[in-house]
């Protein structure tokens, strides 16, 4: 299949979402595994809402993503441009040629004669559409109706004693009545083509193999098929992806958590983590695992096992994906994402000297096995910048309130003076002897010292933050519950 081309076709109208994303993956996906080329042009003839700004939004979450392209936007190619807007001289002349071929015809009903017949349709319980008032028009017609200031759009003639079949490479063949389209607008007033018409336009003359997207554009596929036959031009195959539902199985919304690729990214997501989760709405592997890279991906990844029910967005799922991500990636790379966020709260400020550095690694080889995600790490670091800790809760105070807690206490601090400097070795070997000396069970040995080290009863292996806290300030905190 090494003629392959498949294409991603965004509106740059706002944040990029996470079901493009998915769809932009898919399309690359399929383009790597066999051996073809992935285009991505961006669709925005909706001049009120489109904007530069939006393209470039969309163009930064795909090289986050890792998802490179072949041809297209910035990357340039043979079939350019592919910006929709610089291209309105090809769908002028192909609509031209729609118009001398009789398939096509200038319509000039005002928004209120529309909306009339709507009602109607809707009244008699019929499926509302456009019932072809303007498909006979003559010449004199029409220059009367220009003549009053009526600004013409461009319909095509559907047949309405069509039946449309789409095959589908997901859903199998899906069946259009002609009768129930109705003729449908491809060029509006202004000379801006619609969606239907100038995607047509552009796959075609882009050589576009397979049309990969998501499974709200099956409706429109049935008029983009009837312009292929018109302009006897070969169908690409089609394969539409199911929706991505919520967990309460309604469709994915804010509520559900961030829809935005760019929301992740500021949340402190991995690439990696979001590019192996998207894979997995609505496509399954061929065994169990599913903790897997894009490489592992692109080498299994096919149509045949993406499923035609909708994929559900379990963000705990994600989470777990990225916590997995997070403990298994670099300290060096988890530490320098850290920073900002540390930054940003206030745990950080001026230069990072080497030492600060290696020190912050040490706090994050801790603070890793406790986060989903990078912005989480503020709320888990404090005990390793604050000069001083009090007990957080009830529990921790009560752990502090025993007779014996003055001797467990005064003992481990005595030690560390002994030592003078400590790593996790030494740490761990203090805190081993502390119980047989005391004569105490470990429960009343370690209960006070994390309570008086970290101001609660639970939290990391103490003897990782007794090391990374040091000596001075550990035996500091221990004087000051004994206080």
């Amino acid at each position: 299949m090494t003629d392959t081309r498949v294409r991603f076709a965004p509106s740059p109208t706002g944040p990029f979402h996470i079901g493009g994303a998915r769809s932009a993956l898919f399309n690359w996906l399929f383009a790597r595994r066999f051996g073809g080329t992935f285009i991505v042009r961006i669709e925005d003839t909706d001049l009120e809402r489109s904007s530069r700004e939006s393209e470039e939004n969309i163009l930064e979450s795909l090289r986050w993503l890792g998802l490179d392209w072949d041809e297209g936007i910035e990357s340039g190619g043979p079939h350019g441009p592919y910006r929709q807007t610089e291209r309105l001289d090809l769908y002028r002349e192909y609509a031209a040629r729609l118009i001398a071929s009789g398939q096509a015809y200038y319509c000039y009903c005002t928004g209120e004669e529309l909306a009339a017949e709507r009602e109607e349709l809707m009244t008699r319980g019929e499926l509302p559409r456009y019932l072809g008032r303007c498909r006979n028009l003559c010449d004199e017609d029409r220059a009367r109706l220009e003549a009053g200031g009526r600004r013409p759009v461009i319909r095509f003639k559907v047949p309405v004693e069509e039946t449309v079949v789409v095959s589908d490479l997901v859903r199998g063949e899906v069946s259009f009545e002609g009768s129930g389209i109705g003729d449908f607008i491809i060029v509006k007033s202004d000379g801006i083509p619609t969606y239907n018409f100038a995607v047509v336009v552009d796959d075609y003359s882009m050589g576009i193999t397979q049309v990969i997207r998501a499974e709200e554009h099956l409706s429109n596929t049935p008029r983009q098929v009837l312009l292929y036959h018109a302009f006897g031009w070969p169908l690409p195959q089609f394969a539409h992806v199911s929706l991505i539902l919520g967990k309460d199985r309604s469709k994915m919304s804010k509520r559900h958590g961030a829809t935005s690729i760019e929301q992740y990214m500021e949340l402190g997501y991995l690439p990696e983590a979001l590019v192996n989760f998207l894979a997995l709405l609505g496509w399954s592997p061929q065994g169990e695992e599913e903790v897997l890279s894009l490489e592992q991906i692109k080498e299994q990844f096919s149509l045949d096992r993406v499923a035609k029910n909708p994929a559900v967005f379990d963000l705990d799922k994600l989470n777990w994906l990225n916590g997995h991500y997070i403990r298994h990636s670099p300290l060096e790379r988890i530490t320098d994402l850290a920073i900002p966020y540390l930054c940003k709260k206030g745990f950080l400020s001026g230069e990072i000297t080497p030492e600060r550095y290696h020190w912050l690694k040490a706090v994050m080889n801790i603070v890793k096995d406790y986060i989903s995600c990078m912005s989480e790490v503020t709320e888990h670091v404090g005990l390793f910048f604050a000069e001083k800790v009090d007990p957080a809760d009830d529990e921790a105070r009560a752990a502090l309130a025993g007779d014996h807690v003055p001797a467990v206490l005064n003992l481990l601090a005595e030690k560390l003076r002994a030592a003078g400097s400590v790593d996790e070795d030494t740490a761990r070997g203090l805190l081993k002897v502390l119980g047989k000396e005391l004569g105490l069970p470990g429960k009343k040995v370690f209960m006070p010292l994390r309570a008086a080290i970290t101001g609660r009863i639970h939290g990391p292996e103490l003897h990782q933050v007794i090391a990374v806290l040091g000596a001075e300030r550990t035996i500091n905190r221990l004087e000051r519950a004994l206080l």
